[in-house]
């Protein structure tokens, strides 16, 4: 149906895959360990909303560019390296504590939303992961966009049920471990750290041949 084939399990396989940690769910950890629950689920939503942008542009033929402009692929991953890394470098340098009990008001969830954004965005893995995955579940005789948009949407529909669970979940097990000062400024390091490791991570990507 749609020009989709075994549709149950490219459900499946998309769920698993899910499950196995990559640099969003890292990244959703570290904001959900470091700033709590509403930074955790706004880092989520926009990391589901650059996975839905990758959709389209998978769908649409335009991220098959990044697999023949190494300089193009080059320039993004580069941006994104630096992006992770001033990230990291600002939570390890920042001596303030949050209230995260607090109204939504005493944390800046927009910044936040576009922060989770831009690293999806950055990340040219995601694109990748994309055309290398989806075709396997579509018919050789199928055209048009709609077959890629209806994986990408079903794959990204299971990601933000996952992730909402990952924040949750990592936010729930450091609530009281946050309420201390001296730990929780412990956690905006340990995340910073993070985040230049992802960055580190992300610069070992190489651009396909």
């Amino acid at each position: 149906m749609f020009g989709i084939i075994n549709y149950e399990m490219f459900l499946l396989t998309g769920i698993l895959l899910n499950l196995v940690p990559g640099a969003d769910t890292m990244y959703i950890i570290g904001r959900s360990i470091a700033q709590g629950k509403r930074a955790g689920v706004y880092s989520v939503f926009g990391i589901i909303t650059g996975s839905l942008i990758h959709t389209l542009l998978v769908s649409f033929g335009l991220s098959l560019i990044l697999t023949k402009s190494i300089i193009l692929f080059t320039i993004i991953k580069v941006m994104g390296v630096i992006y992770l890394a001033y990230l990291g470098i600002k939570m390890i340098r920042d001596q303030s504590t949050i209230d995260f009990e607090a109204s939504t008001g005493t944390l800046n969830l927009r910044k936040i939303y576009i922060q989770g954004l831009f690293t999806s965005l950055t990340n040219p893995k995601v694109s990748l992961f994309f055309i290398a995955f989806l075709p396997q579940f579509i018919d050789v005789h199928a055209s048009g966009p709609i077959p890629f948009l209806l994986l990408g949407l079903t794959f990204t529909a299971t990601g933000l049920v996952w992730c909402l669970v990952v924040a949750y979940f990592s936010s729930y097990m450091t609530t009281k471990l946050r309420g201390n000062q001296k730990f929780g400024r412990l956690l905006n390091k340990a995340t910073g750290i993070l985040f230049i490791y992802m960055g580190f991570q992300l610069l070992q990507t190489k651009a396909p041949h």
